[in-house]
């Protein structure tokens, strides 16, 4: 089983979650978060003074599944999030060592 977290642009996200569903995404994990990367955050101006902001809004995402579709996920969010510009965000896979559905106790696939 694969953990697949994704950090994206939050106006992406309904696009990025209905990609999901269309290839049978069943759930995902959506926390608000704040980061920044090569683009070093950007400044703005207020009220006529400039200044700096470090940390810029992203979406994080979870999502475990099988081995197999792993790939196929990676790629449905590499589409949907992509504009082209910086910032888009990363895509992380990382392995998991076990699953447990709290409510009935299935273990492993049959608990995603």
């Amino acid at each position: 089983m694969k953990m697949i977290v994704a950090i994206i642009k939050p106006f992406k996200l309904e696009e990025v979650r209905e990609a999901l569903a269309g290839i049978g995404v069943a759930g995902m994990t959506v926390c608000e978060a704040k980061g920044f990367g090569r683009q070093k955050g950007q400044t703005e101006i207020y009220r006529g003074a400039e200044y700096a902001v470090n940390m810029l809004p992203k979406v994080r995402l979870e999502i475990v599944a099988s081995d197999d579709i792993a790939p196929k996920i990676v790629e449905t969010i590499r589409e949907a999030a992509n504009t082209g510009s910086i910032g888009d965000g990363k895509i992380f896979v990382l392995e998991v060592g076990g699953v447990t559905r709290i409510r009935t106790g299935e273990t492993g696939e049959l608990a995603i």
